[in-house]
């Protein structure tokens, strides 16, 4: 049976990454990890950043894919919005690699990271939107601009779970949906 070296090398790398942060991996240690020859890294990718870039991408597809499982048809637009939401910033939050990319970005600021953590935003800013766009589509919320919206949606949650939490307990799933019906679904309207 032959070896997925490069398979080996992107499990490695994620290893690395996950463990050290970007800055502090280098390309030795993702071959030591690997069991292969530097060189050998070297026939797949030009250098870490392209290697780290294949792994940003893969954790993009996973988040989509994590998003895509807790979609129920037999729940409302709301109901399934607020669990894919909610399932994203989760995965955010447990997946290693992502996690130490966020402590990386806040505390380092390596621009890689910086650039990977944009882009897993943007993914899911693109995500919500698309829900919103079909959404508006089949009447079930008024017209606005989806990618406002998705972004709005996004910034409150991250609000609501990581923000909130520094100086307050956590707050249950269910109060976050309920909040997130009532500001962005009700209104505050008194009407």
């Amino acid at each position: 049976m032959a070896i997925d070296r490069k398979k080996l090398i992107l499990e490695a790398a994620t290893k690395s990454f996950s463990l050290f942060g970007y800055k502090a991996t280098t390309m030795d240690q993702v071959a030591k990890i690997a069991n292969v020859g530097k060189g050998t890294i070297y026939t797949f990718y030009t250098n870490k950043e392209e290697l780290f870039k294949e792994i940003g991408n893969r954790l993009i597809e996973e988040m989509k894919y994590e998003a895509e499982q807790v979609m129920n048809p037999e729940l409302s637009f709301y109901e399934n919005l607020h669990r894919t939401v909610y399932r994203l910033l989760e995965f955010r939050q447990e997946h290693q690699l992502s996690m130490k990319l966020l402590e990386e970005e806040r505390e380092i600021g390596t621009p890689a990271v910086q650039e990977l953590v944009k882009e897993m935003e943007g993914a899911i800013v693109s995500y919500i939107k698309n829900k919103l766009q079909s959404a508006i589509e089949k009447g079930y919320i008024v017209e606005c601009d989806p990618e406002i919206t998705a972004f709005v949606m996004l910034k409150l949650y991250l609000a609501l779970i990581y923000d909130w939490e520094k100086n307050h307990a956590p707050l249950e799933k269910e109060k976050i949906a309920s909040l997130f019906d009532l500001y962005l679904f009700q209104g505050l309207s008194a009407r």
